[in-house]
Protein backbone atom coordinates (compact mmCIF):
# COMPACT_ATOMS: atom_id res chain seq x y z
CA UNK A 1 0.00 0.00 0.00
CA UNK A 2 1.32 3.72 -0.62
CA UNK A 3 -0.21 6.49 0.02
CA UNK A 4 0.05 10.00 1.52
CA UNK A 5 0.38 10.90 5.50
CA UNK A 6 -3.68 9.43 5.85
CA UNK A 7 -4.36 7.79 2.49
CA UNK A 8 -3.49 5.04 0.45
CA UNK A 9 -3.45 3.92 -3.69
CA UNK A 10 -3.07 0.94 -5.25
CA UNK A 11 -3.68 -0.56 -8.21
CA UNK A 12 -6.19 -3.73 -8.52
CA UNK A 13 -4.94 -6.99 -10.48
CA UNK A 14 -7.57 -5.32 -13.20
CA UNK A 15 -5.93 -2.11 -13.20
CA UNK A 16 -8.09 0.28 -11.52
CA UNK A 17 -6.22 2.43 -8.94
CA UNK A 18 -7.92 2.13 -5.09
CA UNK A 19 -8.07 5.01 -3.29
CA UNK A 20 -8.52 4.26 0.82
CA UNK A 21 -9.04 7.88 3.27
CA UNK A 22 -8.29 8.08 6.69
CA UNK A 23 -11.61 6.64 7.80
CA UNK A 24 -10.81 3.13 6.16
CA UNK A 25 -13.62 4.20 3.86
CA UNK A 26 -12.39 2.95 0.44
CA UNK A 27 -13.02 4.18 -3.31
CA UNK A 28 -12.86 2.39 -6.57
CA UNK A 29 -11.89 3.32 -10.21
CA UNK A 30 -10.35 6.80 -8.76
CA UNK A 31 -8.41 9.25 -11.12
CA UNK A 32 -5.53 11.32 -10.58
CA UNK A 33 -6.10 14.67 -12.59
CA UNK A 34 -3.05 17.36 -13.06
CA UNK A 35 -4.18 20.77 -12.30
CA UNK A 36 -1.20 22.41 -14.38
CA UNK A 37 -0.78 19.77 -17.06
CA UNK A 38 1.29 22.21 -19.93
CA UNK A 39 2.83 24.72 -17.19
CA UNK A 40 3.57 22.89 -14.11
CA UNK A 41 3.29 19.50 -14.92
CA UNK A 42 4.56 17.72 -11.72
CA UNK A 43 3.22 20.29 -9.21
CA UNK A 44 -0.91 20.10 -8.60
CA UNK A 45 -2.85 16.79 -8.23
CA UNK A 46 -5.91 15.86 -7.32
CA UNK A 47 -7.28 12.27 -7.03
CA UNK A 48 -10.98 12.21 -8.01
CA UNK A 49 -13.65 9.71 -7.82
CA UNK A 50 -15.11 9.06 -11.39
CA UNK A 51 -17.56 11.27 -10.25
CA UNK A 52 -15.47 14.52 -9.95
CA UNK A 53 -15.54 14.57 -6.09
CA UNK A 54 -11.99 15.71 -4.70
CA UNK A 55 -10.59 12.67 -2.36
CA UNK A 56 -7.02 14.25 -1.75
CA UNK A 57 -4.96 17.05 -2.83
CA UNK A 58 -0.79 16.73 -3.55
CA UNK A 59 1.18 19.98 -4.08
CA UNK A 60 3.94 18.34 -6.00
CA UNK A 61 4.37 14.76 -7.20
CA UNK A 62 8.45 14.80 -6.48
CA UNK A 63 7.46 14.90 -2.65
CA UNK A 64 5.18 11.45 -2.34
CA UNK A 65 7.48 8.30 -1.81
CA UNK A 66 8.68 6.73 -4.74
CA UNK A 67 6.35 3.90 -5.51
CA UNK A 68 3.37 6.38 -5.35
CA UNK A 69 5.43 8.88 -7.74
CA UNK A 70 5.81 5.79 -10.12
CA UNK A 71 2.07 4.44 -9.69
CA UNK A 72 0.53 8.41 -10.13
CA UNK A 73 2.99 8.69 -13.51
CA UNK A 74 1.87 5.48 -15.06
CA UNK A 75 -1.77 6.09 -14.68
CA UNK A 76 -1.17 9.81 -15.71
CA UNK A 77 0.55 8.87 -19.01
CA UNK A 78 -2.48 6.33 -19.35
CA UNK A 79 -5.08 9.00 -19.07
CA UNK A 80 -3.26 11.93 -21.18
CA UNK A 81 -2.27 12.49 -24.33
CA UNK A 82 -0.41 15.64 -25.54
CA UNK A 83 2.10 14.96 -28.17
CA UNK A 84 5.23 17.54 -27.88
CA UNK A 85 5.85 18.52 -31.72
CA UNK A 86 9.40 18.33 -32.21
CA UNK A 87 10.20 19.01 -36.18
CA UNK A 88 7.48 20.65 -38.77
CA UNK A 89 8.38 18.40 -41.98
CA UNK A 90 5.88 20.06 -44.09
CA UNK A 91 3.05 22.19 -44.53
CA UNK A 92 0.73 21.92 -47.10
CA UNK A 93 -0.20 25.50 -47.37
CA UNK A 94 0.50 28.57 -45.49
CA UNK A 95 -3.10 29.26 -45.91
CA UNK A 96 -5.80 27.92 -43.62
CA UNK A 97 -6.90 24.75 -43.75
CA UNK A 98 -3.51 23.35 -43.61
CA UNK A 99 -2.08 19.59 -43.76
CA UNK A 100 1.11 19.88 -41.51
CA UNK A 101 3.53 16.82 -41.49
CA UNK A 102 5.36 16.84 -38.00
CA UNK A 103 7.39 14.71 -35.69
CA UNK A 104 6.68 14.05 -31.84
CA UNK A 105 8.01 12.73 -28.83
CA UNK A 106 5.28 10.19 -30.16
CA UNK A 107 6.36 9.61 -33.55
CA UNK A 108 5.64 11.21 -37.29
CA UNK A 109 2.00 12.21 -37.92
CA UNK A 110 -0.01 14.55 -40.08
CA UNK A 111 -2.68 16.50 -39.06
CA UNK A 112 -5.10 19.17 -40.85
CA UNK A 113 -4.70 22.68 -38.73
CA UNK A 114 -8.44 24.22 -39.22
CA UNK A 115 -7.77 28.00 -38.85
CA UNK A 116 -4.40 30.35 -37.27
CA UNK A 117 -6.70 30.54 -34.40
CA UNK A 118 -6.02 26.57 -33.35
CA UNK A 119 -2.35 27.79 -32.44
CA UNK A 120 -2.84 29.05 -28.86
CA UNK A 121 0.17 31.00 -27.17
CA UNK A 122 0.37 29.73 -23.48
CA UNK A 123 3.72 31.77 -22.96
CA UNK A 124 6.13 33.51 -25.00
CA UNK A 125 7.85 30.60 -25.86
CA UNK A 126 4.98 28.13 -25.37
CA UNK A 127 2.73 26.67 -28.12
CA UNK A 128 -0.71 24.19 -28.10
CA UNK A 129 -1.73 23.82 -31.56
CA UNK A 130 -5.41 21.75 -31.74
CA UNK A 131 -6.08 19.99 -34.98
CA UNK A 132 -9.30 19.57 -37.07
CA UNK A 133 -10.17 16.55 -34.63
CA UNK A 134 -9.38 18.43 -31.49
CA UNK A 135 -6.37 16.81 -30.58
CA UNK A 136 -3.59 18.99 -29.17
CA UNK A 137 -0.11 19.43 -29.92
CA UNK A 138 2.55 21.20 -27.69
CA UNK A 139 5.31 23.13 -28.91
CA UNK A 140 6.81 23.91 -25.39
CA UNK A 141 9.79 26.07 -27.01
CA UNK A 142 8.71 27.36 -30.52
CA UNK A 143 12.83 29.05 -30.19
CA UNK A 144 14.13 25.24 -29.86
CA UNK A 145 13.05 24.32 -33.04
CA UNK A 146 15.48 23.97 -35.38
CA UNK A 147 15.60 26.61 -38.17
CA UNK A 148 13.32 25.17 -40.66
CA UNK A 149 10.52 24.25 -38.25
CA UNK A 150 10.88 27.84 -36.98
CA UNK A 151 10.09 29.09 -40.80
CA UNK A 152 7.65 26.82 -41.45
CA UNK A 153 5.58 28.38 -37.67
CA UNK A 154 6.24 31.67 -38.20
CA UNK A 155 4.13 31.92 -41.07
CA UNK A 156 1.16 30.91 -38.67
CA UNK A 157 2.12 33.26 -35.85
Amino acid sequence: MTGGSDWSLVRTPAGRLVFTDATGEIFEGVVPVRSFPITAPDDGFSITTVEGRELAWIPRLNDLPDALQILLREALTAREFLPEIRRLHHVTTFATPSTWSVETDRGETTFVLAGEDDIRRMSASMLLVSDANGVQYLIRDHHQLDRASRKLLDRFL
